[in-house]
Formats: structure tokens, C-alpha cells, sequence
């Protein structure tokens, strides 16, 4: 079909955005709009440079044959400190405090925009670590992982504590949780992780570690390697010893007394790299 600049313009975009870490050909373009390559380059490096003013991530294209245009979605660094800030001023809250040192996150998990950033946030900094699989467990972590996976455009899979028939054959391991001590299982199917998978762990909440370390272990019974682990929430208070993770939202005050919590940036923002300015 035949469209205009703008029109072209508006429709390249949204298929961008909606084919994340994918390799488009210019030839599909210009067969789709039958415009010209040279047309074509020109609405890209449109967008490209859009894109990288507005923060929304970045436009390659490969030469040759097999070229085409890829996008990356990217985040600026001012834009995720004041998402993550306005998460921050919503968790300083009071009635949030549950008993166990627990901290209540559901609606923040249940809200879009809250979803939007954090999958944005993490995607971007693990874009160049050639993830395979992004791997959480039952319940709460589940829709942090599938926003990740969108923006990285891999699957996700998910780690249980109890199997379900319908999961066929699984992996299980026992594991030390870090908060009660007890030995606990987690399993995992047999098909959703091939062996040699890249593997990012995301979770919601971390207390005292052992489900993070349960899953790489998890990780490792099928051959795979853990490049990560984030989480959107740790509690800087219980003591926890885990190491080579990184948090969106850090609880560094607890008082159950008082009705009182304060949480402050983790240090996500410290470990990982952001989408430069461009003027």
C-alpha cells in the first residue's frame, strides 16, 4: 500500500516498538509501503534519532544482504530515577509494613505504569548480556518477568514450589530459605529451560536471599548459566549475605512500633548503564 511520509512514519514506529531485538529488512519495508530504500533510510534515521532524544531507546541498521533495522529499547537515566523515585514516595507508607518484616507490593505489581518502567529499567541494562530466558517464581514476581521478557522479547519461565500435572517431567532441588531456615523444594519443567541457556533471575522481594540462590541452583541442574538478578524490591535490614544482585527499591528502615518505613533507591542505579542524552 501506498502512504504517505507521515503515515509510513507513524506505522514503521509502532512495528518497531511492538518487534523488540528484531532484525526487520529494509526490503520488507519497501515492499509493504512501496517506497524506495532511499526513502525508507530517511524515515529511519527519522525515528532513530527520535527515539534516542526521547529517551525510548535506540535504532541500528545493518548493512548488506542481510541487513536491515533493529530496534533496542533504552531508558535515560534521569527518566528511570523518577520512576523509581515516584515508587520510592509510594512505598514510604505505613500501612505497607506486614508481619515478618514483609512489605505489601501487590498493587504497585497490579499497577501498568509501574510494570511499563520497571520492565523498561531492567531490559535496557541487560540488553547486551544475549539473554536467553528470564526466570522468576510463583506468584508475585510473574508480572515483572513477563514485562522483561516483552521488552527483550525472550520467553520467561516459572519456578514453583509445588508441581502441577499440567507442567509434565520436572527439575526440582531443595533449597534453604533464608528468612524461616527450613529446607523447602522449588521445581521447574523439563522443557521450558534448554540446556545452555543465558538465564536472568527477577523477582519481586528479597528478604534473606534463598530463593535467589535456590534458582541458580535451579539454573545450574539444567546446564545453564545465570547472568543476573534483579529484584524490585530488598529489605536492607534482615542481613541478608547474598551477593551479585541489584535492586530497584531498597527498605532501609523498619518499625513495626512505629508504623514506620522508609525506603530509598537500590543499587540498580549504581551497577548498571543508561541510554546517553542526545541533543
Amino acid at each position: 500500500m501506498k502512504l504517505k511520509r507521515s503515515e509510513r512514519l507513524i506505522d514503521m514506529t509502532q512495528r518497531l516498538l511492538d518487534n523488540p531485538h528484531t532484525l526487520i529488512s529494509l526490503t520488507t519495508f519497501t515492499d509493504l509501503y512501496q517506497s524506495a530504500k532511499s526513502s525508507i533510510s530517511e524515515d529511519i534515521a527519522i525515528i532513530k534519532r527520535t527515539f534516542e532524544i526521547q529517551g525510548i531507546g535506540i535504532v541500528n541498521t545493518l548493512p548488506g544482504a542481510a541487513g536491515g533495522v533493529i530496534f533496542t529499547p533504552k531508558i535515560k537515566k534521569e527518566q528511570a530515577l523518577e520512576a523509581a523515585q515516584k515508587i520510592c514516595d509510594q512505598m514510604n507508607d505505613s500501612t505497607r509494613l506486614l508481619p515478618g518484616g514483609y512489605i505489601y507490593l501487590s498493587d504497585l505489581l497490579g499497577k501498568p505504569d509501574v510494570l511499563h518502567h520497571l520492565g523498561k529499567m531492567i531490559a535496557s541494562a541487560y540488553e547486551d548480556q544475549k539473554v536467553d530466558v528470564i526466570m522468576t517464581v510463583a506468584t508475585k514476581g510473574v508480572p515483572i518477568a513477563q514485562t522483561v521478557a516483552n521488552y527483550l522479547n525472550v520467553p520467561f519461565v516459572i519456578v514453583r514450589r509445588d508441581s502441577k500435572i499440567t507442567e509434565g517431567a520436572t527439575v526440582s532441588i531443595n533449597y534453604v530459605s533464608g528468612s524461616s531456615s527450613r529446607v523447602e523444594k522449588m521445581e521447574l519443567s523439563k522443557r521450558t529451560l534448554p540446556s545452555g541457556s543465558n538465564v536472568l533471575i527477577v523477582d519481586d522481594f528479597l528478604k534473606a536471599g534463598g530463593t535467589i540462590n535456590g534458582m541458580r541452583s535451579l539454573i545450574k541442574e539444567f546446564d545453564s548459566h545465570a547472568v543476573g538478578a534483579v529484584v524490585f524490591c530488598e529489605s536492607g535490614v534482615s542481613g541478608h549475605q547474598l551477593q551479585d544482585y541489584s535492586s530497584i527499591i531498597r527498605i532501609t528502615e523498619i518499625n513495626t512500633e512505629n508504623q514506620h518505613i522508609k525506603a530509598e533507591l537500590g543499587n540498580f542505579f549504581e551497577t548498571h548503564t543508561f541510554l546517553e542524552e542526545t541533543h
